[in-house]
């Protein structure tokens, strides 16, 4: 049917109106894009009635690992409220963050971009960051800092080596920054850690956080560990050394057809001092099986971090606490893993293998599952204990 001329102009005419009324009422929608609206934080109370936890880098598998944490009662905090902190410029994938957040109906988790200049010359001082960083002190309980990519060498000072991978700068810069303004460090001796002020703040490093923890503090990394500490530049001869020496799979580079997985599971030697004996009730003598995916390592450690876990031969540290700040626990290693939950057999180490799970492999091997577990519930009381001061 043909419209008239006079009746089209009039009916375009009303549209028009009544999409410039729209678009005045409401400017943002029309102009602001999705992620510069995800500043939780800012509209957030000091106190509340809900435990507040932040997470840097909120990508979709380290949701996905909260979320299986929480669904199986070892991050067990009625009401937490989590806040993923990220910089918007570094690499990671945030859109499919919200999404996955909304498809799975997780209201629990929100999001906070962070969008003010950082980089090198100003990590370790007072810079631009510095409310931001405050701002998660006083407005959550703890924070915890995920795996990821090499730390860029010059961050702690050093030239890179060609094993070493660059890839996300602005998360590195982000972060280390973040745990200097938290815990200090020897980069300046009289800049006060905004845990002073509130030294219950919990803090957990995973893997990457772990190496972010040190090097924060003014501590440096090995940048591959098996050419720099055992000495070895193939692969083959990697494998001759055993799977206790190896902190990720080598067979997978031999073997790229074979879905292989590119994790290890290794032994660990806790320290009688550590909190893995005094709080969570290990004894020094159990050696638990962890997930083991790095080919860094921390070499000098940085200020007010102590080693209180390591290889079994004693050449790779694989936990730290701090001296002045007891909530504080950095692990190389990763127990937050969903698959750890898993009981379906769908991994296999080398050519051969008959498949089996992840979690079978910690469970076969006592008190490996224990121990995983374990630390999340010493993290979760931790978070309540800060919480309540």
């Amino acid at each position: 049917m043909r419209i008239p001329a006079k009746r089209f102009s009039r009916s375009c005419l009303g549209v028009l109106v009544i999409a410039l009324v729209l678009s005045a009422a409401s400017p943002l929608a029309a102009q602001t894009p999705a992620a510069a609206l995800d500043r939780y934080l800012d509209g957030a109370p000091d106190k509340d009635a809900a435990v507040r936890l932040s997470v840097f880098n909120p990508e979709v598998f380290n949701i996905r690992a909260l979320a299986a944490l929480r669904k199986n009662g070892v991050l067990d905090i009625p009401g937490l409220t989590v806040v993923g902190i990220y910089h918007e410029r570094q690499t990671g994938n945030f859109a499919d963050s919200r999404k996955y957040v909304a498809d799975n109906g997780l209201d629990w988790f929100k999001f906070h971009v962070v969008t003010a200049e950082i980089g090198e010359p100003v990590l370790f001082k007072t810079n631009a960051c510095t409310p931001e960083f405050e701002k998660i002190v006083r407005k959550t309980d703890g924070v915890i800092l995920f795996g990821g990519p090499d730390i860029p060498p010059s961050v702690f000072g050093e030239k890179t080596l060609l094993l070493t991978g660059i890839t996300d700068p602005y998360r590195h810069d982000l972060e280390a920054s973040a745990v200097f303004h938290l815990l200090g460090g020897s980069q300046d001796e009289k800049f006060i850690p905004l845990l002073d002020g509130r030294p219950d703040f919990t803090v957990l490093g995973i893997c990457l956080g772990f190496q972010t923890l040190n090097v924060g503090t003014g501590g440096t990394l090995v940048q591959d560990i098996w050419t720099e500490v055992y000495g070895k530049t193939t692969v083959e001869d990697v494998i001759a050394l055993g799977m206790e020496q190896w902190h990720n799979n080598p067979y997978p580079r031999l073997f790229p057809r074979d879905n292989l997985m590119s994790v290890n599971y290794h032994t660990l030697q806790l320290g009688d001092n550590s909190v893995f004996v005094k709080a969570m009730g290990f004894k020094s003598s159990d050696h638990p099986r962890i997930r083991s995916s790095h080919h860094q390592a921390l070499e000098r450690m940085g200020q007010g971090l102590v080693a209180v876990a390591s290889s079994r031969d004693g050449r790779i540290v694989e936990a730290v606490e701090h001296k002045k700040f007891h909530a504080v626990l950095g692990v190389q290693f990763h127990p937050e893993h969903y698959g750890h939950f898993d009981p379906e057999p769908r991994h296999r180490q080398k050519p051969g293998d008959a498949p089996t799970s992840l979690k079978a492999i910690l469970e076969n091997a006592p008190p490996s599952f224990e121990f995983n577990t374990a630390i999340w519930r010493w993290f979760s009381g931790k978070l309540v204990a800060s919480h309540g001061k």
